[in-house]
């Protein structure tokens, strides 16, 4: 099994989920990387404490997402829903790696998320179409105007979708103290168990 975690930077959550896994799942391969993420930063030093008091080590430097390692993981999960809306837009041949740590620990929003994919994806084909078909007959302002008013109904259905969805996103520590990293350990912790229990 190849799990890939993703975060913003890959300074904070996606490595604290690596470093974990790692500890409590040797037998799993493992790597983490950041949407916008910079190439070889250390991860913040509140990261490196939190995870040391629980004698987690960590040797980490940041890296973004490619495609190389989109195509290399078995299963993707990310800190937020954010993030997998991201990886969507981006990386839509991947999918069906696609799940946040907590909704993939817990079945209850499938129903929704597999809604959504399939709107994401007619959203995409139509918003391609119009451009294709009107970009050559309308200026840039008419165009963006009328594409938002041609949308507006698939935009409402997606928005109303998203909305129903439950909380998945695993709290952000970035700026934070010392003890906000440690709740975002031990909340990290909480769904590996549950991870581990299901892989």
């Amino acid at each position: 099994m190849k799990i890939l975690f993703v975060c913003t930077g890959n300074t904070c959550r996606s490595p604290m989920a690596e470093a974990i896994v790692k500890a409590k799942m040797p037998e799993v391969e493992v790597k983490s990387a950041g949407i916008f993420a910079a190439k070889n930063q250390r991860a913040s030093k509140n990261t490196i404490l939190a995870l040391e008091q629980k004698q987690i080590p960590l040797d980490h430097l940041s890296q973004p997402v490619t495609e190389h390692l989109l195509n290399w993981a078995d299963l993707v999960l990310t800190m937020t829903t954010q993030h997998k809306q991201s990886l969507i837009v981006q990386y839509p041949n991947f999918q069906d790696k696609y799940y946040t740590l907590k909704e993939y620990v817990s079945d209850s929003d499938k129903k929704v998320w597999n809604e959504l994919k399939k709107h994401y994806a007619e959203y995409e084909t139509k918003r391609s179409q119009f451009i294709h078909e009107n970009q050559h007959k309308l200026e840039q302002h008419v165009l963006e105007q009328k594409l938002r008013d041609y949308l507006k109904q698939d935009i409402d259905r997606i928005q109303q979708l998203e909305g129903s969805l439950i909380n998945y996103d695993i709290s952000d520590p970035f700026g934070g103290d010392l003890k906000t990293y440690q709740q975002t350990v031990a909340e990290m912790e909480a769904y590996i168990e549950l991870l581990m229990k299901k892989i």
